[in-house]
């Protein structure tokens, strides 16, 4: 594994994290957005998430930008509050270097620490085997698939659904 450094994410990081991303949108089925947003658009999310006090990483390799992760409500329902879901986008060139499990393993860190007490992965696709093999390496288990539900690149996607208990998950109350 490469010597990767996870450290917050900041504004300055948008350039990066919306050229990531478009890759992702626009080659690849981890995301079911069909058109990239802007830098704009990414501040505006990144500002969302950061005013609620979620956890939104960075991850370099010898001082290159290599990926980014955060978490979000899972759904906007007051009872899930003390539910994220998480995402992770890597930059191509970046990949199988052991970025995607550092930044998981950092969020996950975060999110116990903010006293949250489940996290989803809802994965784009069910061919994304490795974020179901990383995902699986660091706790998550197979809750389940819904089929048929995004149609990108000409076919029907499923997303996989995987979930894993933080700090205490359902043993005690909030």
């Amino acid at each position: 594994m490469t010597d990767v450094t996870i450290r917050p994410a900041t504004p300055a990081d948008i350039p990066s994290i919306t050229r990531i991303y478009a890759h992702a949108v626009q080659n690849g089925t981890a995301t079911f957005e069909l058109e990239p947003p802007d830098e704009a658009e990414m501040t505006r999310r990144m500002t969302a998430l950061l005013d609620g006090d979620f956890p939104y990483l960075a991850a370099e390799i010898g001082g290159s930008f290599a990926g980014y992760a955060y978490a979000g409500l899972y759904r906007p329902r007051p009872a899930y509050r003390f539910t994220v879901e998480d995402s992770i986008y890597i930059d191509p060139t970046a990949r199988r270097r052991g970025v995607g499990r550092a930044l998981l393993k950092r969020l996950i860190e975060e999110c116990e620490r903010t006293g949250f007490r489940q996290m989803i992965a809802v994965i784009g696709d069910s061919a994304q085997t490795p974020s179901i093999e990383v995902h699986r390496a660091l706790g998550f288990r197979h809750v389940g698939n819904v089929e048929n539900v995004g149609f990108k690149f000409g076919r029907w996607l499923d997303t996989v659904l995987m979930q894993r208990d933080l700090g205490p998950g359902a043993t005690t109350k909030p």
